[in-house]
């Protein structure tokens, strides 16, 4: 299909706003990941000399962390690289191929905590309650410090609420450590350590779902949830002067943040193309926040062939949509 204009003003050339927010968000992020990675191998090492399950899960947490919020670096530096021929959007959307590994990442350390926290369960192990307060108390400072960095981030960004969700699943992580250690001293009852190791690690996998569902619904290229594509194209209709019909219509967002569409728009007669484009991209960039759009103005006949508007009329049908329904494509 050939495109009729183009706008490349966020396509990863910008250097506006959200190029300074990627900057300062990179020095967060590798603050995080120094400090995460620092206090690692004290818990570890705690865990391992205290026989504390929660300070172990919280360590091996913590080194999934760790590389995690390094290639969250990784991406933010990848992100500033010019587009390339081959690459025309650049690498914006590592960040968002990223925050869906983290989730995956998440995922598996949760459940390895959980089914460790059953063995112990059925085979309790000796704890030393005060030792280990005193490494989760250290751990929980550095967390937050760690959550604080990354707080003050761009926090539309997915790759962002990726790091933060896994400094996020750290504190609590050493709050349920603090907590056991307590119990611990008080009562003596062990079983508190994995079972707070559980309850922490299900908190975890609900925020971490709902991370990669969001990274999956961008890298399957899916209208952003603030937006209606049936709306939006509606909206054009009504106010742009000179416009009969809005169809194959796509909105999707490059990276969570950045969004993007394209559209045909079926034109009067007599009207100026060129004036009727630039009030459409006008309109989506002011009223809708797409401040990258590709229109195909058209008269007559829709430039596609008559056979493939057919194929996605009856497509549409065929999965239960209205039949006096308007179909954007």
């Amino acid at each position: 299909m050939a495109h009729g204009s183009h706008d490349h003003g966020s396509a990863g050339h910008s250097h506006g706003p959200g190029h300074v927010h990627g900057s300062t968000d990179k020095k967060r992020v590798l603050i995080a990941t120094c400090l995460t990675a620092g206090f690692m191998v004290a818990e570890a090492l705690g865990g391992w000399l205290t026989g504390s399950l929660a300070l172990v899960a919280d360590a091996g947490h913590m080194l999934a962390d760790a590389i995690a919020l390094g290639l969250a670096w990784y991406a933010f530096h990848l992100t500033g690289r010019p587009a390339t021929g081959r690459l025309t959007y650049g690498f914006a959307r590592v960040k968002t191929l990223v925050a869906y590994t983290n989730g995956i990442a998440i995922f598996v350390i949760a459940l390895w905590i959980i089914y460790e926290a059953w063995g112990r369960l059925m085979a309790p192990a000796p704890v030393l309650g005060g030792p280990m307060l005193v490494v989760a108390v250290a751990g929980l400072l550095v967390n937050i410090a760690s959550f604080f960095v990354l707080h003050g981030g761009d926090r539309e960004s997915l790759n962002m609420r990726g790091a933060i969700l896994h400094v996020l699943g750290d504190l609590l992580g050493s709050a349920a450590a603090i907590v056991a250690a307590v119990i611990i001293i008080a009562t003596g009852w062990t079983p508190i350590d994995p079972i707070l190791s559980v309850l922490v690690s299900l908190l975890i996998l609900s925020t971490a779902w709902s991370l990669m569902r969001e990274a999956a619904h961008v890298l399957l290229e899916g209208v952003p949830a603030s937006l209606d594509r049936d709306l939006i194209a509606k909206d054009i209709e009504g106010a742009i002067k000179g416009v009969r019909e809005v169809h194959h219509m796509h909105v999707w967002s490059l990276d969570g943040t950045s969004n993007m569409a394209t559209l045909h728009a079926c034109l009067n007669d007599g009207v100026d193309a060129h004036v009727a484009v630039s009030a459409i991209k006008k309109r989506l960039a002011v009223k809708h926040g797409i401040e990258h759009a590709t229109v195909e103005p058209e008269f007559g006949q829709c430039a596609d062939s008559h056979n493939e508007h057919d194929h996605h009329h009856d497509h549409d049908h065929a999965h239960g949509a209205p039949a006096d329904r308007r179909h954007y494509h």
